[in-house]
């Protein structure tokens, strides 16, 4: 007697579960039909993704055959950086949506703005991980390590900056260039046309992260092809860390007392924020940043900030434990893995 289909909820479709395992609706229909010519490994992600919707029974989705899942670790830096501490927690509470693709996360953090101490962390890692994503720093020491665990067979992502010439299989994060030329667009045209002569300052983190870097030279490119009469400052760097930014933008405000906006590179904008507000200068001077945290958001509340560019923090923990499903399962990389989109987040459209 052929097996009863599985009933699925009214707010729910076969369409829905697919989406979620990754795979095609034929294929979710051919597992939850129980019907053969599907390997065990996508039988299992497509009955978890089912059961974690409440798609089907139980008893059913206990069935599927298991196997031991992969273990992940993000590695991420140590530091103030509130974007940074808030994905690192994300990864921590994401169980649920881990679930389907049977893999188990870690977060590492490592000393920030350490080439040795990251390369250090990602081979002793690549002994008991299976997969690992990370925030690179341009080093050499950092692609040699890269190097030697894709000789072992120990892919790696890169998140949120990237690593140039290097064994890694793909990157997860914004278009740091486009940010960079969307922030210089942005704060222009809060300025206005009728002060062509404005003063800018930039601030980042640290050049040694690519993105940083992208993100300058996004900057520059589109002020010197549209506001080319715009002063720009000069760019510090500050390590992410509130205290240096408050220092920085404090020195920046007694030395050009017209300035007239300030583009954050890096996190930690709550230290410019600060400076702004003590020099009564928070509605005066237009601040752009990246990250949307708690930080950033009390800032577009009470005006100080004006904008921030994001990306979701689930959205870049999800596309790498897709990549790293789709490597074990023999797919292409990118299957099914959504690209990671800037947000522009002003006070009017806050989430």
């Amino acid at each position: 007697m052929p097996h009863k289909p599985a009933v699925p909820s009214q707010r729910l479709t076969l369409k829905t579960v697919a989406a979620l395992a990754g795979v095609s609706t034929a294929t979710a229909d051919r597992v939850l039909n129980q019907r053969p010519g599907v390997r065990p490994i996508t039988v299992q992600k497509v009955r978890q993704a089912a059961q974690a919707l409440g798609y089907l029974p139980d008893a059913l989705a206990d069935a599927a055959p298991q196997s031991a899942p992969w273990k992940l670790a993000f590695v991420l830096p140590q530091g103030q950086n509130p974007y940074l501490r808030m994905l690192g927690d994300t990864i921590g509470f994401s169980e649920s949506h881990q679930a389907p693709f049977n893999v188990k996360c870690q977060v590492e953090y490592v000393e920030s703005f350490n080439p040795e101490a990251l390369a250090a962390s990602l081979l002793r890692l690549g002994k008991r991980v299976q997969g690992i994503a990370f925030m690179a720093i341009e080093h050499p020491a950092v692609r040699e390590a890269v190097q030697q665990l894709a000789d072992r067979g120990v892919p790696t992502l890169t998140v949120i900056s990237d690593l140039d010439n290097s064994a890694r299989i793909a990157y997860v994060g914004l278009d740091n260039r486009a940010a960079g030329r969307t922030a210089a667009y942005l704060l222009a045209r809060f300025i206005g046309s009728q002060r062509r002569d404005a003063q800018i300052a930039l601030i980042a983190g640290s050049r040694s992260y690519l993105a940083h870097e992208e993100r300058e030279g996004g900057f520059l490119q589109l002020h010197a092809e549209q506001f080319p009469d715009m002063q720009i400052l000069g760019l510090r760097e500050s390590y992410d860390d509130s205290s240096r930014n408050y220092q920085q933008t404090k020195e920046l405000l007694q030395r050009h007392p017209h300035i007239a906006g300030i583009y954050n590179i890096g996190g930690s904008s709550d230290g410019v924020g600060r400076a702004l507000q003590e020099a009564g200068r928070e509605h005066q001077v237009v601040l752009i940043g990246h990250g949307l945290t708690p930080d950033t958001r009390a800032l577009l509340i009470n005006g100080t900030m004006d904008a921030v560019i994001t990306q979701s923090h689930l959205g870049i923990i999800m596309s790498c434990i897709r990549m790293f499903s789709n490597l074990r399962d023999q797919l292409d990389t990118m299957t099914a893995v959504d690209i990671v989109r800037s947000q522009i987040i002003f006070r009017e459209n806050l989430p």
